[in-house]
């Protein structure tokens, strides 16, 4: 299966079922995009390859394009001369350096129409790249939302609400007996003593206050 194929169908499950089959999905996920970066990678490396070879054709077709017209001013000058012999030599060079030339500039032809669908690829597989790279941030989230859920639902399920209802109510019913045994403990608060003794040295006192007046 090829690498969008897996990718895609990792997009297409759900994210609880991602997490109870893989063991470390996100940990597939940076796999995928890690194969993702080395077929950009191989795809970069060809076309630097395809740009070179075409920029050698290129020369190739200079160069033989500047043979055909070197011998053909030789076959003219040499009619001129009325050399003949010469004058064939030279036609004869011509004539299969254009041969060659015409070779050359169709597989130059052919090179260009690959090199412009080796770049349609490299821009669907960068394309492609881009897309994937943000899904999977977002399946990253999403998965990371998802454990997080799972572990407040844990935490919910194990919680005994009705153990601590009643803890509470335990609690309750110690704070309002020692209520109670403080509002009880009011009643029975002894009344103050009276010291007769001192009760008369203070009305000794008085009167004196008064006589002093």
């Amino acid at each position: 299966m090829g690498i969008f194929k897996r990718i895609s169908r990792m997009f297409q499950a759900d994210v609880h079922e991602l997490l109870d089959k893989a063991e470390n999905p996100i940990s597939m996920l940076n796999q995928y995009m890690r194969e993702l970066d080395e077929q950009v990678g191989k795809a970069k490396n060809a076309l630097a390859q395809q740009l070179y070879l075409e920029k050698r054709q290129e020369q190739l077709v200079a160069e033989t394009a500047a043979v055909v017209a070197k011998r053909t001013r030789q076959a003219e000058l040499a009619v001129a001369k009325n050399e003949d012999g010469i004058a064939k030599l030279a036609l004869q060079e011509k004539l299969q350096a254009e041969t060659r030339l015409n070779l050359f500039t169709e597989q130059l032809e052919a090179m260009k129409q690959q090199t412009v669908k080796i770049h349609e690829q490299i821009d669907v597989l960068l394309e492609k790249y881009s897309e994937l790279s943000y899904k999977r941030l977002v399946l990253v989230s999403r998965a990371h939302a998802a454990k997080v859920q799972q572990q407040t639902q844990a935490a919910i399920a194990s919680f005994n609400a009705d153990s601590a209802v009643k803890g509470f109510n335990r609690v309750e019913d110690y704070v309002q007996k020692l209520e109670a045994q403080a509002a009880a403990g009011a009643y029975f608060v002894p009344a103050p003593v009276v010291n007769l003794d001192l009760q008369e040295a203070v009305e000794r006192e008085l009167v004196k206050l008064k006589e002093a007046k």
